[in-house]
């Protein structure tokens, strides 16, 4: 008898962990796609990013999520929510650690922040590449199997795609008989613009440090797209007059050395010519405004900024 065809693999798996495990980057590594923005600051990743990867016996639909933290503002606890949805109703969740950090209380925290969850979760062990003797990964392994049994322990680097191979058999393997959910084709359920604002913002993220990554978020006011052609606006918002200075620089040289490294990213990305016309604008304790904090999701990311009027004839605007 002819052998049977092995049934095609389908599922959602959801990333979880605290900022700076590398969680983004490992979307974007197994995808094969920049999806979401990278960068050594904590809680870069403000809302869920879904990223899709198809192969021929599969179709795994991967939701990368914010980092497990304190919800001291209104944007954290949004952040949070999106993370707890994240993780109801998944075939996996990938419980990302960074492998070369030492073990603490909050990352014990952490973990006990997914003990509710009755899926399988993987401890997926990143960042190995910074580790020179792996033996150290033993201990690492214990120590987070004393908090909670996970269903496998995989170590990777995201960086490097090492072990990266491993993870996705392992993922396909767990996941359930199913369909192809999306076309062949799709990648993503981002809007081109929202991926635009996060690439300026992972420019200001490089750039900046202390308070100011953290009040800072960016909003596109237009976005017209011609045959050769995409023409953007976008409003950076801050809290204090200070970020504001910071972020324009001497004679507007921060700002537009910002917009001249988002506008390459943005072209790179999306395979298009950017223009690109930059504005900064102070909107004290944003963060707790409702209002801005809906516009850091991409369901809300168009006209929360200069349309309002109030971009003042001394802000800074770089054009190409």
């Amino acid at each position: 008898m002819p052998e049977t065809a092995a049934a095609h693999r389908s599922g959602f798996v959801s990333l979880a962990g605290r900022p700076n495990s590398g969680k983004s980057t490992l979307l974007n590594a197994l995808v094969g796609e920049k999806l979401a923005i990278v960068s050594e600051k904590p809680q870069t990743t403000r809302t869920t990013i879904q990223g899709v990867l198809t192969t021929p016996d599969a179709q795994v639909v991967f939701l990368d999520t914010p980092g497990i933290h304190k919800s001291d503002t209104l944007l954290n606890r949004r952040m949070m929510d999106a993370v707890r949805g994240a993780l109801e109703e998944r075939d996996i969740v990938l419980f990302v650690v960074d492998a070369a950090a030492p073990f603490t209380g909050e990352d014990a925290r952490a973990v006990d922040a997914v003990h509710k969850i009755t899926a399988p979760i993987f401890l997926v062990l990143n960042k190995i590449d910074r580790i020179t003797d792996k033996r150290l990964l033993l201990p690492r392994i214990e120590q987070y199997k004393a908090v909670r049994e996970f269903a496998d322990y995989i170590p990777v680097s995201a960086l490097t795609a090492e072990n990266l191979g491993e993870l996705k058999r392992a993922i396909v393997a767990a996941l359930p008989a199913g369909p192809e959910y999306f076309p062949r084709d799709y990648v993503t359920d981002q809007p081109a613009r929202f991926l635009a604002a996060e690439l300026i913002r992972e420019q200001i993220l490089a750039a900046t440090r202390q308070e100011v990554p953290h009040a800072v978020a960016v909003v596109i006011d237009e976005w017209e797209e011609k045959k050769r052609l995409i023409r953007i606006s976008a409003t950076i918002l801050v809290e204090r007059a200070g970020q504001k200075a910071i972020l324009i620089g001497s004679k507007g040289a921060m700002l537009k050395s910002t917009g001249t490294k988002a506008r390459e990213e943005i072209e790179r990305v999306l395979g298009s010519r950017v223009f690109l016309q930059l504005y900064v604008k102070v909107s004290p304790g944003w963060r707790e405004n409702p209002q801005f904090v809906a516009a850091v999701d991409w369901h809300g990311t168009i006209g929360t900024g200069s349309d309002s009027g109030d971009v003042a004839a001394n802000d800074v605007a770089f054009e190409r």
